[in-house]
């Protein structure tokens, strides 16, 4: 690089006889020859910059490269002006080599920086002399004076030449005389140069615009686009910024433009109002995955309740009943002509809507009655309900059929009494389909319609759960009156409720009020009370009433099986089978319990005021 820029000091022939001065910084040098190194040293090569853009600080090759990438069209400009000079040696180097239009421009940069850094008058002197010299040496080949003047007078020529076409180049491009292309560039390039600076992510270069950064970079990509080969033999295009592999040059052009907006965007992100915006974005995008989650949580819990009540599409009482008989015979439980037997005998029982009875202990209560006659002896006083026959689960209502075999169990007490037996239809007692069918007809006439559209106005064919609600509406479709007592919340120590076995009491009780001291054992004419807690239900048919005035009630368990109730028939297994059905205080510590009680006939008139009062029902809340 150093042999290139010395053919633009050629001509400068100092004196020798004394101590040379430096005209631009004011260093005295003994010789010539330091004085030429100084001069290209300290003066040319540190004041590398592009004649047609901001970019400085570059060694000369990479200023080369810069110009005729960045800069095709001067290029055209520069070979253009160095094929109209004719004669002179501007458009070749010193050993003949024609020179490149970068490097030709180059020089008649170098020329105008010599020009504006050097006085007129050390030009003149050092032209004087050496024409002097000229004069009065004779001209031969091997003269120095001779070959001095005429590359004095050409720099001279050329410099002055380069400047006029170089203004003048300036010029008509900020007018926007030529090309539309250029006119962003050069508005950009006119401005001020600004504080923030860029730095290449390829090199150590820095410049004050990203418009420069961004030539600068792809003229970095050009190159290696130009020498990087894949092993297949295909161009890879990879991002000097990034892993990303393009397979072409214009996306990796495009790919590194969003890194550069990126960091430019990473600049100017500390201002209040971004650091708000990023504030409100992460907000709403945690917002938005709550709501995902909660959404996801709600849908769980409504397919686990859906499942819990039956209303999932498993099928009803029918559906339930084959698959039980289904699997004893792929367990070999069962027989395949037994399977069938069974099966047409239930589709039997269900076309008559009347139960099958395999379920059914009949005189379970006047079992009781004889066992307190004989037995238990630390009771003060006894209360038995009418006569009730206990109906327990079958394969077919197995964890879910509680409250309709409660029904049936009141049912089958109802039809004993014969205040009530004329409302009911028939004296069977029918089965857990048409129960549901009971229900959908009371549904129809107008009764609990909230509790209505929490079934979908349908109970057949579904394993849904009833409770207090249910049994309340069918009641009163039949025409007999019910009430509903609500026991919200514990009222004793330990979360028991002994107001809960005060009312039971107090109920059974009014069978023997007219009598000054009622018997021992009290066999009433009332119907058992249905008794609801969360997730089953029981039926109350009595209570004792202990020495101590503690209370204990009597319950009959629909989860108890067929064998189990059975024992209370028997008198060698009967006291073991009571312990089973007495439940004191703390066997019922439940948060809520609800109890269903008949209390007389509806007449028509009350009847469809109880209909009209159900659109909203309202238990009667103890305490």
């Amino acid at each position: 690089m150093v042999e290139r820029k010395c053919k633009h000091l050629q001509s400068l022939k100092l004196p020798a006889a004394a101590m040379l001065t430096c005209e631009i910084c004011g260093e005295e040098i003994m010789l010539e020859e330091d004085m030429k190194t100084h001069l290209l040293l300290c003066h040319l090569e540190n004041d590398m910059h592009c004649p047609l853009c901001s970019l400085s600080g570059v060694s000369y090759d990479e200023l080369c490269f810069h110009i005729s990438s960045a800069h095709p069209e001067e290029q055209h400009r520069g070979q253009d002006s160095a094929s109209g000079s004719a004669g002179t040696n501007t458009g070749v180097t010193e050993s003949g080599k024609p020179q490149t239009a970068p490097e030709l421009l180059l020089s008649q940069s170098s020329c105008d920086t010599a020009s504006e850094a050097t006085p007129t008058g050390a030009f003149s002197d050092a032209t004087d002399s050496v024409r002097s010299e000229q004069n009065t040496t004779p001209d031969n080949g091997c003269s120095s004076a001779g070959e001095t003047a005429p590359i004095t007078s050409m720099m001279t020529t050329q410099c002055a030449q380069t400047r006029q076409e170089s203004v003048q180049h300036c010029t008509e491009d900020y007018n926007g005389s030529k090309s539309e292309d250029n006119k962003p560039k050069h508005k950009h390039l006119s401005s001020p140069r600004k504080e923030k600076l860029f730095s290449c992510p390829m090199c150590a270069l820095v410049c004050s615009s990203a418009f420069i950064l961004q030539e600068h970079v792809e003229l970095h990509l050009q190159e290696q686009q130009s020498v990087e080969v894949c092993f297949t033999g295909e161009k890879r295009y990879e991002c000097p910024m990034c892993s990303v592999v393009c397979s072409n040059s214009f996306s990796l052009q495009e790919h590194v433009e969003l890194h550069l907006e990126q960091g430019a965007a990473a600049n100017s992100a500390g201002s209040p109002g971004s650091d708000l915006k990023l504030a409100r974005q992460l907000q709403q995008e945690e917002e938005h995955t709550r709501k995902q989650e909660e959404a996801q949580q709600e849908k769980e819990e409504f397919k686990k309740l859906q499942r819990q009540f039956g209303l999932d599409g498993r099928g009803g009482y029918c559906r339930q009943m084959e698959r039980t008989m289904g699997r004893a015979v792929a367990r070999g439980l069962m027989a395949p002509a037994e399977f069938h037997f069974k099966r047409a005998e239930m589709m039997e029982s269900l076309a008559s809507g009347v139960d099958d009875g395999r379920t059914r202990t009949h005189g379970v209560i006047r079992a009781l009655y004889d066992y307190y006659q004989t037995e238990c002896r630390d009771c003060v006083h006894v209360w038995l309900s009418a006569d009730t026959d206990h109906y327990c689960s079958s394969e077919g209502d197995k964890g879910w059929g509680c409250g309709y075999r409660n029904f049936q169990m009141l049912l089958s007490s109802l039809h004993r009494i014969d205040t009530y037996a004329p409302l009911l239809p028939e004296k069977a007692v029918p089965s857990i389909p048409q129960v549901q069918s009971m229900i959908e007809g009371a549904w129809k006439e107008g009764l609990d319609p909230q509790g209505a559209s929490h079934f979908n106005q349908r109970l057949q064919g579904t394993q849904a759960w009833i409770g207090a609600t249910e049994i309340f509406a069918l009641l009163t479709s039949l025409g007999i009156s019910a009430r509903i007592i609500d026991f919200h919340q514990p009222t004793g120590p330990g979360d028991t409720h002994p107001r809960l076995f005060d009312w039971v009491k107090q109920y059974y009780s009014q069978s023997s009020r007219n009598s000054r001291l009622p018997p021992r054992l009290i066999h009433t004419s009332l119907p058992p009370l249905y008794l609801q807690h969360q997730g089953h239900s029981r039926s109350i048919v009595g209570l004792e009433q202990k020495k101590n005035g503690k209370l204990c009630l009597l319950l009959l368990d629909p989860g108890s099986s067929v064998s189990d109730t059975q024992k209370l028939l028997s008198r060698d297994t009967v006291s073991t089978a009571v312990h089973h059905v007495r439940k004191f205080y703390g066997s019922l510590k439940h948060k809520q319990y609800q109890v269903v009680a008949v209390q007389g006939v509806l007449s028509a008139e009350e009847k469809q005021i109880s209909i009209l009062d159900s659109r909203t029902l309202h238990a009667e809340r103890i305490p």
